[in-house]
Formats: C-alpha cells, structure tokens, sequence
C-alpha cells in the first residue's frame, strides 16, 4: 500500500510541483488549499484527493482531518512575501505573517502528530534565506521565517527518533505570491543576476529537496534548514 503524503499551499509553485514528483514517485497524496478551482483541477489531473481550507480561519485543521487522518508526512509549502520598511510595520502585519508561516503550522504539525509518531513520519516545513542574510524592508516575513527556522530544529529534537523535521530555504522563486516583484523584466533580471547561478527559482527546485525530505529516502536526515538558493546565501 502507498503511503499518503499531506501537502498544504498545494497550488503553489513549490507545492503543485512535490505533488506532480510525489504522485509520479507512485506515492498517495492528499492536497490541502484555500482556492477550490485551482486545488480540484490538480486533484482531478493527478486523480488525487483534496480539501478546500484556509490556513488563516480558526478550527481548519479539523476540517482537513475529516477528509484525511493518516498519514506518512506533511509539507507545509505555505508562504507569503510580506514587504515593507519598518516604519509601516503594524502588529497586525507580524500577526496576519506569523499566523500563515508559523502558528498554522504548528497547529497542522500537532493534529497529526500521533499519526506522523505512528508511520515514523515527517515533516517539511518552508523558510527563506531572508532569515538568515539581512535584506531591506524583510521585517515581517524574515522574523516569521526565522520563527519557523527554531521550530524546525526544536521540533526535530522534541520527535526524535520517530518524527523527522526538516526546512527549505529558497531564494525569490517564480511564483503566484513573486508576481508583483517580477512583474517589471529589468527587475526580475537583476535580482536573477545577483545569484550566482544567475537564474531565478522554479517551483520544481525546491519541490525536488522536499521530495527527499519527506520520503524514506532521506531517513537519516533531520533538524535541517537547508537553503535552495542558486547559492545567494553563501556565495554572494
């Protein structure tokens, strides 16, 4: 019997990808996200199951646990790109980003926690090289993903040695919430340039890592925060 995999923000650029790897791998997975047409059209395409729900909306982890209760791993591909100088940062915005990348995820994590203790489990959580390389108007997200970066490791020691959890940390990829940033090309090609693989992301980049993290294929490997960058965090 395949195992099923639970992956959230499933219609993201990241998160659509792992679910195209994972179902060509042979593995069963449940997709969880807010938009309804997007998320059935990838269900139905890949002839998986789904659950339309908000990460952000109180109680959704019940909701999803009426469509799907075991399972072998959760990716939490959930993300924003929340910029502004600190000067406009409201409590509000630190809520609003700490509730989508940090609080969700941690109540994701402990409604299947005893099944994820059962199948020896894990768990791939998302960062951003921003939390740990400082960059301009990056408050709010950058403090979130940081939150997220602790949990990680945090997590990994508490589950140790039947939960694995590890983080992705990519660079700006190609994607629905980078639009407005990659919008104008001259823009778009100098942020690529300052990588030194000169390219932006694909979803597919950090989609392949998570892949290997959350199979068996990775099974000695936890507590990670592991940056998918074209080398921006080190080499640059």
């Amino acid at each position: 019997m395949s195992e099923k995999y639970l992956i959230f923000g499933a219609t993201g650029s990241v998160g659509s990808s792992l679910a195209e790897q994972l179902k060509n791998s042979g593995n069963d997975i449940h997709l969880v996200a807010r938009n309804e047409s997007e998320v059935k059209a990838i269900g139905e395409k890949l002839g998986c199951s789904y659950t339309v729900a908000d990460v952000l909306e109180d109680k959704f982890i019940e909701k999803v646990k009426k469509d799907i209760n075991d399972i072998k791993g959760i990716a939490y591909c959930v993300g924003s790109i929340d910029l502004k100088p600190l000067r406009m940062v409201t409590e509000e915005d630190l809520n609003k980003c700490m509730k989508l990348n940090l609080y969700s995820a941690v109540e994701t994590i402990k409604g299947y926690q005893e099944s994820l203790k059962k199948n020896n489990g894990s768990v791939v959580l998302f960062s951003t090289i921003a939390a740990q390389r400082g960059f301009t108007n990056h408050t709010i997200i950058a403090s979130a993903k940081a939150a997220v970066e602790g949990l990680t490791v945090t997590l990994a020691a508490e589950f140790a040695p039947n939960i694995r959890v590890n983080c992705i940390a990519p660079s700006l990829t190609k994607s629905k919430i980078a639009k407005p940033m990659l919008k104008n090309t001259t823009i778009a090609e100098g942020i690529a340039k300052a990588h030194p693989l000169k390219r932006l992301g694909e979803g597919k980049d950090s989609a392949a890592l998570a892949k290997f993290l959350i199979t068996e294929e990775s099974s000695w490997v936890t507590g990670q925060i592991i940056a998918v960058d074209g080398g921006r965090s080190k080499l640059s």
